[in-house]
């Protein structure tokens, strides 16, 4: 949040006109914020870690968290519970675009569908795009054209201007 205040600050910046977004662990990081901050207009998470207890028994990756919270969620059910963005979800506020790949085993599915599931009976404005023939990450060129659309149009539907853009100028010297 330091660097959001920095570039907030920003002459070319409109810090009533911020989003932000993040896959993996940056969708977790999404899904984080969306229970501590109010300061973005629109989220967009993609292949995020919703719920860290069940996601611990649905991933083929178990070394993470072992590592980052010291053990299982049985041994350390506290550790799991402060870290998980779904105990949280009462204070989410903010528009989400969720994506997920459905063979993505890293960061199950369900992950993002849990995390969809909570904002749409939360009336919050949502969105999932998911990808029944990608993983982890969108590698298949139509599905990645899709990926980039869908996530510009989120981005841009929940930050344009709805009053005239402050008076700021940025000038380039071309050499």
């Amino acid at each position: 949040m330091a660097v959001v205040d920095h570039v907030a600050g920003l002459p070319y910046a409109d810090s009533e006109r911020m989003a932000a977004a993040g896959g993996s662990y940056g969708g977790y990081m999404v899904d984080w914020m969306l229970g501590h901050t109010q300061r973005f207009k629109a989220f967009i998470s993609h292949a995020g870690v919703y719920d860290l207890r069940s996601m611990f028994g649905a991933t083929e990756e178990l070394w993470f968290p072992l590592w980052e919270f010291n053990g299982t969620p049985w041994d350390n059910p506290g550790t799991y519970e402060k870290w998980s963005p779904s105990n949280y979800v009462k204070d989410f506020k903010t528009p989400t675009l969720v994506i997920h790949g459905e063979l993505d085993f890293r960061v199950p599915y369900t992950q993002g569908l849990q995390l969809f599931t909570a904002l749409q009976l939360q009336k919050i404005p949502s969105k999932l795009l998911e990808f029944p023939d990608e993983g982890h990450w969108i590698l298949k060129p139509q599905n990645s054209v899709l990926w980039y659309h869908t996530f510009l149009e989120w981005i841009g539907e929940w930050t344009k201007a709805s009053a005239p853009a402050k008076n700021r100028s940025l000038t380039v010297a071309a050499q």
